[in-house]
């Protein structure tokens, strides 16, 4: 690397962001807190009895709502043009909740993964995946876990002035970019990676299996077409509001890290952002699998979401 390179990357600058994003993320954000809103009560209030399936979406449901509470200092924060005027303390949240609704709502949606290819290709045979007790105890570790990922973020991940703006968990954060590297390969390839694999080996056998079902009954029809539409959503989830945000962090820290050119770190840093504002549209689609999964919530959230549309 010559020099006049590696000085114009120590000098790197963060860019203006584009009034879209904290638009769209205050829309995703209120988006999820409608549709969390509506999946929380009808789990809790509705649902009267829960099987193991239920127990696993409602725990997912929890996961989505959990961020909700940061989102308006983060539209804020995106609003500012990346300042951060909240103090070290929230920052800290911030970095907590987001890794723990993040990473909860991938490690959840795994567990469905399985739960469902258990629950329809093995449903005949004794499983520990029927049993509500197993996965009580499951999602209890998967809570622990979530707790003790979060903490190394939420004492490391602090603060930190960059001109006249205070930063939180920003690439321009320089005193942090070898933190930011090493943690962003090890979630990337440990807490993304291989859950997603499980998920994806789950629902392609899945697949497989529900292609051979034989339609001419109703219920065969039924079951095939709503493991079709939960894979897919389930698949779009996972594409779309989880795998940019790991590329574009571990390719961002990595640029940076190395001091490559200004320009590309630019558009990784604007690819960056889009996608974690995407991460926010899970919300918004998680409620659609429980749709698929279970019939008495597809009734009582349609009713739902009929009753708010005609009193808006």
């Amino acid at each position: 690397m010559n020099i006049s390179s590696e000085n114009n990357a120590t000098q790197c600058q963060p860019q203006q962001l584009h009034v879209a994003i904290p638009v769209l993320l205050a829309i995703f954000s209120m988006g999820g807190f409608i549709f969390n809103s509506i999946s929380l009560w009808i789990f809790w209030f509705v649902i009267k009895r829960w099987n193991s399936g239920i127990m696993l979406q409602f725990n997912l449901a929890l996961a989505d709502a959990i961020i909700l509470p940061v989102c308006p200092l983060m539209v804020t924060y995106f609003s500012l043009g990346n300042h951060w005027p909240f103090g070290e303390f929230l920052c800290q949240v911030q970095v907590f909740l987001l890794s723990t609704h993040l990473y909860g709502s991938i490690y959840f949606l795994m567990l469905i993964s399985v739960h469902r290819y258990q629950a329809i290709v093995h449903y005949s045979s004794r499983s520990l995946w029927r049993k509500k007790s197993f996965l009580k105890k499951l999602a209890l570790v998967v809570w622990v876990l979530l707790f003790l990922q979060g903490l190394p973020l939420f004492f490391y991940l602090k603060t930190s002035v960059s001109g006249k703006s205070v930063k939180c968990l920003s690439i321009h954060q320089s005193e942090m970019i070898y933190l930011y590297l090493i943690l962003g390969i090890i979630l990337a390839v440990c807490c993304f990676l291989l859950p997603f694999m499980v998920s994806l080996t789950s629902y392609v056998m899945l697949g497989m299996h529900v292609a051979k079902i034989n339609q001419a009954s109703l219920q065969g029809r039924v079951m095939k077409t709503r493991s079709i539409q939960m894979v897919t959503v389930a698949l779009v989830i996972f594409a779309i509001c989880f795998a940019p945000l790991h590329v574009f962090r571990t390719v961002g820290t990595i640029v940076k890290y190395y001091r490559m050119s200004c320009e590309l770190l630019r558009h990784i840093e604007m690819g960056y952002y889009i996608s974690l504002v995407l991460t926010m549209m899970n919300c918004c689609l998680d409620p659609f699998i429980y749709n698929f999964a279970n019939e008495k919530f597809h009734k009582s959230f349609s009713h739902a979401l009929r009753k708010w549309s005609t009193s808006a």
